[in-house]
């Protein structure tokens, strides 16, 4: 095969580019290598956001730099390709208040010309949604408990009510290109899934506070700095590794139905942000200090996905629980830890 992945030096991107390398095939990396969020970690930008080409660079994917909002290098880019995974995106929901603009021509525009490339050369295409798309009124529906918040049922499918509660563009935006591509599948018939995700974390994850808690989490506790928590800790979800959703791109391809689906751990790997700073201090022998702060604007207490869709059309589960993908992220950090040196 041979597969463009957009987004391909981001977290998710640089492991789904790992993956097809693995499989012995042609995998092109389409990036504009764009600083947005880390320049916001405090971490060293040039050599942070500069890991993963080199990573990859090393395995033999084809490195262009590019953005997804030029139609004509994507296009361009794409000839000859059997497979767009889509993963390229503006994904905090902090940005997306701050930057507006950013945010819809990073995920409407460019998710549209994915759409449009794939119809006209007639490629497969699978791109990268949130299970923000619900909206936060899910938190009206939750209990509380000891260590989480709880509702009943655990897991919420796919025919949950959509965009409710307080919004902000990130939930326009994401929604807005799912919209495109329920679009094209249906008035087209372009081969196309748009993944609800949720959680992902693993190696090479530069997480900070506005995108990828469990690595900003295990980053923080490796160097001994303090976590600040917005609310009370108690917010669920289920966490996916990085190769268990590698893999559920490739299972749309040999075996996906066209339609949306939730991609998470599901109910057995669930966490809430206390539990999981109980499984960092165990893994790493001692406890972060931890500073609680009030909510942020629009943030989604509780999601859990239903990740039966996924099972039946796509032949797929995660493999990774929580405890196991959180000590590779660790063992990595600890390995990079020169990586996060401030400026």
């Amino acid at each position: 095969m041979k597969v463009l992945v957009t987004g391909g030096c981001g977290f998710i991107g640089s492991h789904v580019c790992e993956f097809y390398i693995g499989r012995g095939d042609s995998v092109i990396s389409f990036d504009n290598m764009t600083k947005h969020e880390i320049n916001r970690t405090g971490y060293t930008s040039e050599s942070v956001r500069n890991y993963n080409w080199h990573f990859l660079e090393k395995l033999g994917v084809t490195m262009i730099k590019e953005d997804i909002r030029d139609y004509e290098k994507l296009r361009e880019h794409t000839e000859g390709c059997d497979y767009i995974v889509h993963t390229a995106a503006q994904p905090a929901m902090t940005i997306s208040v701050e930057s507006p603009e950013l945010d819809f021509s990073t995920n409407v525009r460019g998710t549209f010309n994915v759409l449009k490339v794939a119809r006209e050369l007639k490629i497969p295409v699978v791109s990268c949604s949130t299970i923000h798309v619900y909206g936060n009124k899910i938190n009206e529906t939750l209990k509380e408990g000891k260590t989480r918040y709880i509702r009943e049922p655990a897991a919420i499918d796919e025919s949950h009510p959509l965009v409710e509660g307080a919004l902000t563009p990130l939930h326009a935006s994401k929604r807005a290109a799912e919209l495109y591509i329920e679009t094209y599948i249906s008035s087209y018939k372009l081969h196309a899934a748009s993944f609800r995700l949720t959680g992902l974390y693993g190696p090479r994850q530069f997480g900070g506070e506005d995108h990828g808690w469990a690595a900003n989490f295990s980053i923080r506790a490796v160097l001994d700095w303090h976590i600040r928590i917005f609310g009370k800790g108690k917010q669920v979800r289920d966490i996916l590794f990085a190769t268990d959703v590698a893999k559920a791109f490739h299972a749309f391809y040999e075996y996906g139905e066209p339609g949306i689906y939730n991609i998470g751990g599901g109910v057995d790997y669930s966490i809430s942000l206390i539990e999981s700073i109980d499984v960092i201090a165990e893994i790493l022998g001692k406890k972060p200090e931890v500073r609680f702060e009030e909510d942020r604007f629009g943030d989604l207490r509780y999601f859990i996905c239903d990740i039966k869709k996924a099972n039946k059309n796509l032949k797929w589960t995660p493999e990774i629980p929580p405890n196991e993908g959180l000590n590779k992220l660790i063992e990595w950090i600890k390995k990079e830890k020169n990586l996060f040196k401030t400026k």
